[in-house]
């Protein structure tokens, strides 16, 4: 991005303020300690922190300006409401672009299917996509301006709390092309249901142009019934016989890796493909991105073989480490929902060794939140994983109904913090045990992964 302030003013509909309007601004930072000379520091008043308080230390860091939301005094540009005005300036920076813009949505398997997209459009031309999730009303707007002018291929995640916040994010994103990957429970404690979930995640493919390309995942009902809520041109992925692109004879290898027959039935196109990536669900996120590349003219062998060297991107998502200790840990510690949960447990008993899931509170499950637990405790049991370990009094239904699915002794444990989990690890790990560790963000088990990883267990 190179714009002035006097450009940025404009475009947020700011008021320029004690700065030089032709300061040209090279960058956007909503934190100041990531402040560099030619950057504009985004002033966001959060729940615990404002970050006008932290404006000083972004000039003095070099920063030309602040986005900020009264004067402060010193270099600004004055707006409404800062975020709101991030929005602005990203949405008219996308118009510059000419770069074809993919957003993805779903209640999970967004970061992932987001990395396969961009691994198999790279291949095709200069493609920008965010790390990790970045996929808010403030990390979306700072990927599109942080893109080169040159980017062809703009891969876009797109989270929500509520109705309303996908449509706000299509708004500035403008994609031609818009993926769905599922409908689950996350987010339950926000929007009361199913059903009102998928009419948010529906928003997206509502916002797609008519010449757009809405890729739905056909093994998913409510999914897949967001066909009728688009204008653009449908292509369904999946296992299902009626699907477009079909993958078959789904085989996993001993890091739940999988290995799948993929039929393009619009074309006949067919290929064998192998992923690097670990867990039976990551097929349907390779659906997805096989679809985007199909949908942006690539070839089914070029886009298979993208695919084949796609390697994990996004942090504490099914990473497989194998210690020197011969025990494996697999972090999945990122978020979790039911779904994703289930998808993870069903990875890990296709892992050869003795089997370990710690598991901590799925949250934002509102009042289902005591049966999906329950639920998860005994679906551990049900798909044969030898041993449980559940962290925190959130976790307590799932140990329940671990106990109840007749887990006894030490093959279903509770432990009350996650200090409690790495000391028991520690002591009872063995060469050859697989350990899959999976909670919701908030619960913090990456540091539990981290320090199996870091620690003597190494």
């Amino acid at each position: 991005m190179k714009l002035t302030l006097t450009d940025i003013a404009d475009r947020c509909g700011g008021a320029l303020l004690h700065a030089d309007g032709a300061l040209m601004v090279q960058t956007v930072v909503t934190d100041s300690r990531d402040a560099v000379p030619g950057a504009l520091f985004v002033a966001i008043a959060g729940e615990h922190v404002d970050g006008h308080d932290y404006a000083a230390q972004a000039l003095t860091a070099g920063a030309c300006a602040v986005l900020a939301a009264h004067d402060i005094g010193q270099p600004c540009v004055v707006v409404d409401d800062p975020v709101r005005a991030l929005g602005r300036l990203a949405a008219s920076v996308r118009g510059d672009l000419g770069a074809c813009t993919i957003a993805v949505t779903g209640s999970s398997g967004k970061t992932s299917t987001k990395d396969l997209i961009a691994a198999v459009l790279a291949a095709a031309g200069r493609t920008v996509s965010p790390h990790g999730s970045f996929n808010t009303e403030v990390g979306l707007p700072l990927t599109i301006l942080g893109a080169p002018e040159d980017t062809e291929y703009l891969v876009l995640e797109m989270g929500m709390r509520g109705r309303g916040h996908i449509a706000y994010l299509v708004d500035i994103a403008s994609p031609h092309i818009g993926v769905v990957t599922n409908v689950g429970s996350a987010h339950l404690e926000l929007l009361g249901s199913h059903a009102e979930i998928a009419m948010a995640k529906s928003e997206l493919v509502q916002g797609l142009p008519a010449t757009g390309v809405a890729i739905l995942n056909g093994d998913d009902a409510r999914v897949r019934d967001m066909a009728r809520l688009t204008e653009a041109s449908v292509v369904l992925v999946g296992e299902a016989a009626d699907c477009q692109i079909r993958a078959s004879q789904v085989v996993l290898d001993e890091q739940a890796r999988a290995t799948f027959h993929v039929v393009d039935h619009a074309t006949g196109a067919e290929a064998n493909i192998h992923l690097k990536v670990s867990g039976r669900h990551q097929v349907a996120n390779a659906l997805s991105a096989l679809g985007v590349g199909l949908a942006v003219g690539m070839s089914l062998d070029l886009i298979a073989d993208r695919l084949q060297e796609a390697a994990p991107v996004s942090p504490w998502r099914m990473d497989v480490v194998a210690l020197p200790s011969g025990i494996t840990i697999v972090n999945d510690s990122y978020n979790a929902n039911p779904e994703s949960v289930r998808a993870a447990l069903e990875a890990l008993v296709a892992m050869p060794g003795r089997t370990w899931a710690v598991l901590g509170e799925m949250r934002e499950l509102g009042d289902q939140s005591a049966v999906a637990h329950e639920d998860i405790g005994r679906a551990a049991v049900h798909l044969g994983v030898q041993k449980v370990v559940f962290i925190g009094e959130g976790a307590q239904p799932a140990y329940l109904g671990a106990r109840a699915a007749g887990a006894v002794g030490e093959e279903s444990m509770f432990v009350p913090d996650v200090a409690s989990a790495q000391r028991l690890l520690e002591e009872r790990l063995v060469p050859g045990d697989v350990v899959l560790i999976k909670a919701s963000r908030s619960i913090g088990l990456d540091r539990l992964a981290t320090a199996l990883i870091e620690g003597g267990r190494a």
